[in-house]
């Protein structure tokens, strides 16, 4: 008999306990148990990636409810069509340019779009032979990027120091080698994988290097470069964006990432960490496509 009683009061305690659950559970205001945020993966790129890895671990993500997934790539193609494809959610690499250029190419029409911008870093012209862009010698090989953005980025960037001159009608999204209309020194030219550069600058007169590219190589834009862009927001094709297939540009959890970028105690720790050569930019994407 005992026994029974036992029982009866160890299922009347247990029935009373599961009442409580559930009316903590559901009574009105109360978060679900068990319930977890989605996971934003993002791809990127040299140092890129280890901004958003300590992005990821901020209070400033928490407060957001964003969490984010870091994962590194060696080169842009291969990013972005993961971007395509949804392998990635968003990417933090390309610029402006580079953006458009993929999104003009024959198998990637329109795939992608811009969620919006975070910096400009300039890119340079580096060289371990010669000091200065007027002591390079006739006939010396200039290395340059094999992709269109950054190749006719490159090729403004050598018009700028005076050493060549291109065409008047001359495309900065996608302008080649064979735009250009004056070469007084007969350079002649390389086209490598960007993401070399700094591997090969012992091997050519002179080889030009995005920054982002260039701090993998442990080189500073401003100290190490015989001569960069200048360091503003006035060129815009060089802004660099979020960007995320088409289908998810409305996803509010990604543009929520732009929100948290330009957070001012993150942009302490960019700035510190990268000595001032990823220069900030805050722009609607309005100010990019120019609508």
């Amino acid at each position: 008999m005992r026994k029974k009683q036992r029982n009866r009061l160890i299922a009347a305690i247990a029935v009373v306990a599961l009442a409580i659950i559930a009316f903590i559970s559901f009574r009105p205001g109360s978060k679900p148990s068990g319930k977890s945020s989605t996971t934003i993966t993002i791809g990127s790129i040299g140092p890129d990636v280890n901004v958003w890895r300590h992005i990821a671990k901020t209070k400033e993500a928490k407060q957001l409810g964003l969490k984010i997934n870091v994962k590194s790539f060696t080169d842009g193609p291969s990013l972005l069509r993961a971007t395509s494809d949804g392998s990635i959610d968003v990417s933090a690499f390309a610029s402006w340019a580079y953006l458009q250029a993929y999104n003009k190419s024959k198998d990637n029409a329109g795939t992608q779009v811009a969620l919006g911008t975070t910096y400009l870093e300039p890119m340079g012209i580096y060289s371990s032979k010669y000091k200065s862009v007027k002591d390079l010698p006739k006939g010396a090989t200039i290395a340059l990027a094999n992709n269109a953005a950054n190749e006719a980025r490159g090729l403004l960037l050598l018009q700028s120091a005076g050493l060549i001159k291109l065409k008047k009608d001359f495309n900065d999204a996608n302008g080649n080698v064979n735009d250009i209309s004056a070469n007084p020194k007969q350079f002649k030219f390389k086209l490598i994988d960007d993401t070399t550069g700094p591997r090969v600058i012992k091997s050519v007169d002179a080889v030009l290097i995005g920054n982002t590219i260039a701090l993998t190589g442990h080189l500073n834009v401003l100290t190490d470069s015989i001569y960069h862009e200048k360091i503003d927001q006035s060129t815009k094709n060089n802004i660099n964006v979020l960007a995320t297939a088409k289908k998810n540009q409305n996803k509010q959890e990604y543009k929520k990432l732009v929100k948290l970028y330009h957070n001012k105690n993150i942009q302490k720790w960019i700035n510190k960490k990268y000595s001032g050569t990823k220069v900030e930019v805050q722009k609607p994407i309005s100010y990019l496509s120019g609508k």
